[in-house]
């Protein structure tokens, strides 16, 4: 899945969480049209990850809320990591988090949490 995809998903499980999740509430978030909204969408849906019905609301699939949480926990882990750990401001934690997030292999991923849970013993 690309980067961007991930984030539509994401952007979705949090707006799902406040509610109805509508189109126009996902371009105005992510700062995008809606027929780039409808496009990625349409790929989301093809995936199974989503359902969307025209005109209508935005809901996940089991396996798309499934793979948002693992994004959302992904996303969290690192912007603790970078904020707590390393001592960047929450703001910086927050944008160098959702960059960090698509690039780290699962295997450096996984190195960097193990690290940290070992220090927290």
């Amino acid at each position: 899945m690309t980067q961007s995809l991930e984030d539509y998903l994401e952007m979705v499980s949090f707006l799902a969480d406040e509610g109805e999740v509508r189109v126009t509430d996902i371009a105005s978030r992510l700062a995008v049209s809606k027929p780039s909204v409808l496009t990625a969408l349409k790929v989301l849906e093809e995936q199974g990850l989503i359902e969307h019905e025209r005109y209508r609301t935005v809901r996940l699939t089991p396996a798309g809320a499934a793979q948002a949480a693992e994004i959302r926990d992904r996303h969290s882990f690192l912007t603790g990591f970078l904020q707590d750990i390393v001592g960047v401001s929450a703001e910086t934690a927050e944008k160098d988090a959702c960059k960090m997030e698509h690039l780290l292999s699962e295997e450096t991923f996984k190195k960097i949490k193990a690290l940290v849970n070992t220090k927290k013993k």
